[in-house]
Parts: C-alpha cells; structure tokens; sequence
C-alpha cells in the first residue's frame, strides 16, 4: 500500500474538522495515534530450516467496543500501513454503528511460498504470540489480504487450546464448522450493490438497463455484479490485473468468472470484447463506475477522463485526492468506501453475535439483515447532507462518525475542550 494512503487516512479527517466547526477539533488528539502497537517476532521450523517472522497488530481505538479488524498476510506488510488501515476500521465500525472499535493486523510473509500445513503452523505461532491481546470482549481479528477462513479456524483452535475456554467469538470469518457465517463471501459485494440501488432510489433513477464498468474480479467485484445482474444493470467493461475488456452489449459475470479460473485469471484471453488500457477502461461511456481492487486506481488521469456520473468505491481508497478533487469539480458523485464495502464488518458483527450468544443465523437471514441496514444508513447519510449542507457523501459518512465517537468520548467524561 502506498504512503500516499497513509497520509490520506489523516488528510480526510483533518478536511473534515476544517470544514465542519459543529465537531469538536480536540477529538482529533485522541485518534491521531494507535492505543496499542504491537510487534511480535517468533521462530518456526519450515523443511528442517528455522525462520523468523515479524508480526504487527495496531489497537486504534476501543472507545465503541472491542477492537476489530483484519489480518492480512503479505510480503510488504509495514507498521504504517497497518496503523492507516486500523484507523479506516474505527471510522467504518463508527459508521455502521457497531460495537467494535477499529484495529488491524499483518504478518510480513508470502503465503504463497508455504503450503497449507506450513501456513497453519505459522498462524498457530502468531496466535501464541498475540494470545494475551485478543478476545471476544478484547479484539476480534477477521481474514484478510492473503487469509482466509481455514487459517481464521485454525487461529480460533489454537487460542481455545491455550485459554482453556469455548468462544468462538475471538475470530470471525470462519468456516461455519467453526461457527462463520455462510454469507460471508458475499457479504461485501452485496452491500455495494444494495448501497447502489437505494442512492438510484432516493434519486428516482431507475437502474434497470443502466451500463457500469468494474476494476476487480475478487469476492468483492463478482457478487456485487452478481447482485447487479439482478437489478438489470448491464456491465459492458471489465479489468483485472490481467488487463481489461470492453463489449457494448454486455458481459455475463458467471461466465466471465468461469473462464478466468479456468485460465490462471487471464482476462485479456476472453473471445468477447475489446481489450484495452487502464485509461481506455476508465474512460468508456457508461453511468457507473465500480473500482473493486486496490487502492489509488483512478488518480488525475483517470479522474479527467471518467464519463459516469457514479463512483463506487467498493475497494480500499481507490481514489486519490487529487482524483477526489476533479471528480468533486466536475460533480461526478461517489459513494464513499467507509459506507460502501462495510457489509465484511457488518457480517463479522453478526458472526459474533451468533458466537457469543450461542444462536445461528440462516443465510436468508443473514442477507437481509444487511441489506436492511445498508438501506437505513445510505436514507441517514441523504438526510444528513440535507441537515448539514453536506455536499459529498464522503464528508457525510465522516461527520456522522465523527460525531458519534465525539459523542461517546463526551459521554465517558473525556476532556473535550471546546
């Protein structure tokens, strides 16, 4: 991840302070730093070889609840980029109105250098390591970049072995063999997609034949375009990191899907369709855009360029500032990250639920239970632009959570200066 991210995290909220006098600035004193840095280094014996390995896990803040965050493998894992990625937890969770706090995890390793048994023994030694700071009431770790649910199950056994105690709640998205979620894999896409529908109806736009491009074809970009389909939206450009793909009548994203897995991913080798550039990609005529992969993706360029009239930031920060200022310039509207990808939080909250108080919740359920509440927040944040003379949703979404952890600070008896 870019430092450019880092500094954006931070540049985002001081906007925010600079442009809203109704939130108390002091508040800011409190968030700017991590509560709690932690740095693990431990050996594991891989092939008769021993190799060491560096582990972080950043606390953010705990004002709302437990800490709660991902834990991503990756060679480039650093200490600032987890510190960025804990404080987007605490906001996102704020906004959602969850009880957790935000936190995020990293372990600086390649896990596609290591095979199933080899990654299980060394996310055992990491749970070792960091035993004495997790826990259902403490912090609840959640796959992400380079994890899954096999290595979240594998974590859970290994701290119930060490504590001696039965809740599954430390952990979320697990298989549901160790009480996860069925929904999670669609959990996140599903959210942009029912974030789409109710900003097109609180517009009065009918989304029915309505044309979008989408950058990713992870979890994330293949059930939000699953959901899309249902909606009668038709996706007419595609890009991974193979390349991108443009076809006027539309592409099939089961069929899309079928043939990249079949094809190591490879996109560009798909019969239908131009293939063409980054920029080409962002500059087709269409009503949305949809980036669903990594971050900085649609910078100055881009941003100059894009014909739709509808970002939905489905990735982590896809959108640089520069970027964020000639799309807000040319009045191009964004439905903001914090708001649109928190369905993966939204479902580890209900996981933990069904954890700790012993309950199960059906996928139907499950489904729409999110949806409902995506429903209730996008309604909320239209109404507080109209109440605050908000003119993005981005500055939206950041004041009501903000606000809201002002407002726990306040009641907790903090010193809050005005």
């Amino acid at each position: 991840m870019s430092k450019n991210v880092f500094r954006m995290v931070d540049n985002t909220i001081l906007k925010i302070y600079n442009n809203f006098p109704k939130l108390n600035k002091n508040l800011y004193t409190y968030l700017s730093k991590p509560q709690n840095e932690i740095t693990v280094n431990f050996t594991v014996e891989i092939d008769r070889k021993l190799q060491n390995f560096t582990g972080y896990r950043i606390q953010h803040n705990n004002i709302m609840g437990p800490y709660k965050g991902g834990l991503r493998y990756h060679p480039n894992v650093e200490v600032n980029e987890v510190e960025a990625l804990s404080k987007w937890m605490t906001y996102k969770n704020s906004l959602q109105d969850i009880p957790f706090g935000g936190a995020k995890g990293g372990l600086r390793i390649d896990p596609h250098q290591y095979n199933n048994v080899e990654l299980k023994k060394i996310s055992e030694k990491l749970t070792e390591n960091i035993v004495n700071y997790i826990g259902p009431e403490k912090d609840i770790p959640a796959p992400d970049v380079g994890t899954n649910a096999e290595i979240m199950d594998c974590m859970t056994q290994k701290y119930l072995d060490i504590t001696n105690t039965d809740n599954y709640g430390v952990f979320t998205g697990k298989s549901p063999n160790y009480g996860g979620s069925e929904f999670r894999k669609e959990a996140t896409g599903t959210g942009v997609a029912v974030c789409i529908k109710e900003w097109a109806e609180l517009k009065n736009i009918e989304l029915k034949g309505k044309t979008y491009i989408l950058q990713g074809l992870g979890n994330v970009g293949y059930y939000t375009a699953k959901k899309l389909k249902e909606y009668g939206l038709i996706l007419i450009g595609i890009g991974n990191a193979s390349g991108y793909k443009y076809h006027k009548e539309g592409y099939d994203i089961e069929n899309i899907q079928e043939f990249i897995d079949k094809n190591d991913e490879d996109l560009c080798h798909y019969p239908i369709g131009k293939t063409i550039d980054k920029l080409g990609f962002f500059s087709i005529n269409c009503d949305i855009v949809i980036p669903a992969a990594l971050e900085l993706q649609i910078c100055e360029e881009e941003a100059k360029n894009i014909q739709a009239k509808l970002i939905v930031e489905a990735a982590n920060g896809p959108i640089d500032e520069k970027g964020d200022e000639i799309l807000n310039e040319r009045n191009i509207e964004i439905l903001p990250d914090i708001l649109t990808n928190s369905g993966g939080v939204l479902c580890s909250y209900y996981e933990w639920l069904q954890n700790c108080n012993n309950v199960y919740y059906e996928r139907y359920l499950l489904n729409q239970k999110l949806e409902d509440k995506f429903k209730e927040k996008v309604k909320q944040i239209f109404d507080l632009m109209e109440e605050e003379n908000i003119q993005t949703m981005r500055e939206a979404c950041y004041y009501y959570s903000l606000k809201r952890l002002e407002n726990e600070y306040i009641k907790r008896g903090y010193y809050l200066p005005n």
